[in-house]
């Protein structure tokens, strides 16, 4: 079988029809996809690291620069505050996007804008600045407001461009399922080898319990003068020549942090923007309209006619902190509760372990959405994570078995994780043509603004729990100890359940079928084909 032919079963086209969606343009699609969540990784899953770890915000000090405010509580609300600013700011995007008219259409051209704004502001954001200065966090925070915008300009079109260029159910999901896994592959290369480089490059500044019990041995002579010196006991002499040892070391390694991330920031970017580029030029719009363009009130006004989107919202909102293992928590997990297993590098296991369940999730979302409906689909996996995750928590992570039994939670964690990724871009899709048929209105930009806030409110919970679990748990970044690993599990692995199952809750009163967006598709097409 010729290539080009597996790709029109795999993306459900019709060769026979040029003028419709064909497979080298689905494939651009999700290209610029590719490259966008080079991008958005790296900021989403390792600004909030750099900014505790590399410029050591979260790090215990006495008198610090936030005064009262833990370095790394001030971290966690700057995330938070962003990203719900940011989320807000895509419906505004929204209506601007239905408001564009340009010689490429509405939402293609923001690939062609965005792509070096963007790239500039990515690089930027992970400046080597110096560590522990109000003026890093300061210009840090306001880089990332910005960036933050410029992201949103260019993703809450992209999104929307899958339902210009086709408005076969079938076949939107099957390119969205096919972009959803390229965009989930290029955020798994920063996820899996960033933290194998980092953990890698520094690996000789971290020290585990048996090398701190074997200075303790090669300096005894060291330690003794400083008994005698000093008038001591041995116990404060030894635990104070060990600190001094160590926080040498890990200002050595917070130094070296900066350089990898602002290294691997630059090559990132240089890689995405040509895939922005190549999106733009070889994709289509063939399903938009060219009456006058709405007012921003009036698309709000749109957005709360359209129900069905709403039900997908707030299961979104609900569902915000379901893979907060995933963000920043997972990595703080493995950096300083499992550091003498391997320490950050397995994070990266742990994201490794997500993939083979959503993988398999990803590729039976057209079958199960065929053999189940979209909703139910939603709602079975997403109760199955919550049973899965409330197993892990029970189970706890302190014995040999107890890690065996995480592992094997995080496979079958893939699952709702993988439907998750493909199914909510589907279904706002399906709203798209809903609200359509309601009110003879479109409003990609509007319905797909919901899908990047969701996307946002999510990375913000997950961020913010994860940096709190850090503070709260009493992690600190230079010398790399946590005094209770036990609550930054709980907060972790507690928060999925909980939103694990909260999010099935409103999807219990969505009603669109694939039957019945099919009788709007043809309902719509009669209607324009009597004017």
């Amino acid at each position: 079988m010729k290539i080009n032919d597996l790709l029109h079963k795999v993306y459900g086209t019709n060769p026979a029809d040029k003028g419709s969606l064909q497979p080298k343009e689905a494939l651009a699609y999700g290209i610029a996809g590719f490259g966008q969540n080079f991008v958005c990784t790296i900021i989403g899953s390792f600004l909030t690291v750099f900014m505790t770890d590399a410029l050591l915000f979260g790090s215990v000090q006495e008198g610090g620069i936030f005064g009262a405010l833990n370095g790394a509580t001030a971290v966690a609300i700057l995330m938070l505050g962003v990203r719900i600013f940011d989320a807000f700011n895509d419906p505004i995007m929204g209506s601007v996007v239905d408001k564009t008219r340009t010689k490429w259409g509405k939402c293609r051209p923001y690939l062609k804008w965005m792509a070096i704004p963007i790239a500039i502001m990515t690089i930027i954001c992970f400046l080597p600045l110096p560590a522990k200065q109000l003026y890093s966090f300061v210009i840090i925070a306001v880089i990332y407001t910005v960036w933050s915008v410029a992201y949103t300009i260019a993703d809450v079109p992209y999104w929307g461009l899958s339902t210009c260029m086709t408005n076969d159910t079938v076949v939107r999901g099957n390119l969205l399922t096919v972009t959803r896994l390229l965009c989930t592959l290029g955020a798994g290369i920063v996820t899996v080898f960033l933290p194998v480089i980092t953990n890698g490059i520094t690996a000789k500044y971290k020290y585990t319990e048996d090398m701190i019990e074997q200075i303790k041995i090669d300096k005894a002579a060291e330690i003794a003068s400083i008994v005698d010196k000093q008038g001591i006991d041995y116990d404060k002499a030894v635990n104070s020549f060990v600190n001094t040892v160590i926080k040498g070391q890990e200002m050595n390694n917070a130094e070296t942090l900066k350089w990898i991330y602002f290294i691997a920031a630059v090559i990132l970017v240089v890689v995405a923007v040509p895939m922005f580029f190549y999106g733009f030029k070889h994709t289509n719009e063939r399903f938009t309209t060219d009456d006058n363009p709405p007012s921003f009130g009036h698309n709000m006004k749109l957005l709360f006619k359209n129900k069905e989107l709403l039900l997908i919202v707030l299961s979104g909102v609900l569902g915000g902190a379901r893979m907060v293992y995933t963000y920043t928590g997972g990595l703080y997990f493995a950096k300083y509760v499992l550091k003498d297993y391997g320490g950050e590098g397995l994070y990266s296991i742990i994201t490794l372990l997500v993939v083979p369940g959503g993988l398999i999730a990803s590729l039976l979302v057209p079958w199960m959405s065929k053999k189940f409906t979209k909703k139910w689909t939603y709602i079975i996996v997403h109760i199955f994570g919550g049973i899965v995750m409330a197993i892990m928590y029970f189970v706890g992570y302190e014995s040999a078995g107890a890690l065996i039994v995480a592992a094997i939670g995080l496979v079958l964690l893939g699952i709702p994780q993988g439907v998750n990724n493909i199914i909510t871009y589907a279904m706002i899709g399906d709203t798209v043509d809903y609200l359509e048929w309601k009110t003879g209105e479109r409003g990609e930009g509007i319905c797909f603004a919901m899908q990047t806030l969701i996307n946002k409110i999510g990375m913000a919970v997950g961020a913010f729990i994860g940096v709190i679990s850090f503070s709260v748990s009493g992690c600190d970044a230079e010398t790399l100890t946590i005094e209770s690993p036990d609550t930054l599990w709980n907060m972790l692995v507690l928060s999925g359940v909980i939103s694990m199952f909260a999010c099935a809750v409103p999807m219990f009163f969505y009603t669109i079928t694939e039957k019945k967006q099919a009788q709007m598709v043809a309902e719509i097409e009669a209607r324009k084909a009597t004017k």
